[in-house]
């Protein structure tokens, strides 16, 4: 998931003004509350069994703030968190209007996604790893157009859902699993890792695209909320009222810098598109091998 902005373009350029200053205070108090996503650090790995909620899944050169920020991940989603953003990743009508408009510009970066994959019209049979998968908003309709596909999220909660909407479609070709990004392994035709960096600080971003990258053969897909002096100006305003709800860190990221870590991983940015609502934005990046 991304952070959420005063976009009033589907393309996230152009900003609404905000009739004074408390109203902007009292709305980005609300935007950053509301702050958490479907599309959790994760990551399917064929090899490794599923990880139980309590197991560690850091690596011991892993920070103590990438610790803290997985643990808070993982259990946000295994909790409250999974009971608020299974709503919006749905048809349910129990939701406010913040969080209905963050369902359509999620919704719209799905789209996108399938609109690329579509155009291209070669995705059946084709591996895919859904790397942080949620409740299966895109692993679901990618393997309904013929992908075979593995998909896994930090939070079992969150991955067993999605297999469970799986299976209630009848759908066969794709596997659901409980783990972290960094256990995954393998290869795959194309990877997704769809509003997940907003949990990565960006000391641990560039490694992130790297491992990504790494399990790709032919293509990443890649969304992140970018960093920009407006973006950044929203969530210092709104860390001064955090809010009871507000429980996962988020993370913006200088575009400049993620294009240049899926450089060195020796991929080249093909097709991309900025998503932005009035509380949500992503950017998005499809990312082929040179």
């Amino acid at each position: 998931m991304s952070l959420f902005s005063f976009s009033s373009s589907n393309e996230g350029h152009h900003h609404q003004h905000l009739d004074s200053p408390m109203k902007s205070l009292s709305i980005t108090s609300l935007l950053l509350a509301l702050l958490a996503s479907e599309h959790t650090v994760s990551a399917f790995s064929p090899s490794t069994p599923i990880l139980p909620r309590s197991s560690s899944t850091t690596t011991t050169t892993t920070s103590r703030s990438m610790v803290d920020d997985k643990t808070e991940v993982r259990e946000y989603f295994n909790t409250e968190g999974f009971n608020r953003w299974n709503k919006i990743y749905s048809e349910s009508d129990e939701v406010n209007t913040v969080q209905l408009d963050i369902r359509t510009g999620h919704d719209q970066t799905i789209q996108k996604i399938l609109n690329w994959i579509e155009a291209d019209g070669n995705i059946g049979g084709k591996t895919v790893c859904d790397c942080g998968c949620g409740v299966g908003s895109l692993a679901i309709p990618l393997a309904q157009m013929g992908a075979n596909v593995k998909a896994s999220d930090i939070s079992d909660a969150m991955s067993t859902e999605a297999a469970r909407r799986a299976k209630d479609l009848g759908i066969q070709n794709a596997e659901f699993f409980t783990s972290d990004l960094e256990s995954c392994t393998g290869k795959y035709n194309t990877v997704t890792c769809v509003d997940v960096a907003i949990h990565y600080p960006t000391d641990k971003m560039s490694e992130m695209v790297t491992h990504l990258c790494s399990m790709a053969d032919d293509r990443l897909i890649f969304s992140f909320a970018p960093k920009t002096w407006y973006y950044s100006g929203l969530k210092k305003i709104g860390e001064l009222f955090p809010g009871p709800s507000k429980t996962t860190r988020a993370y913006l990221h200088e575009e400049e810098r993620v294009r240049a870590a899926i450089e060195a991983a020796g991929f080249q940015v093909a097709r991309e598109e900025m998503t932005g609502t009035n509380f949500y934005f992503s950017r998005l990046l499809e990312c082929k091998r040179v």
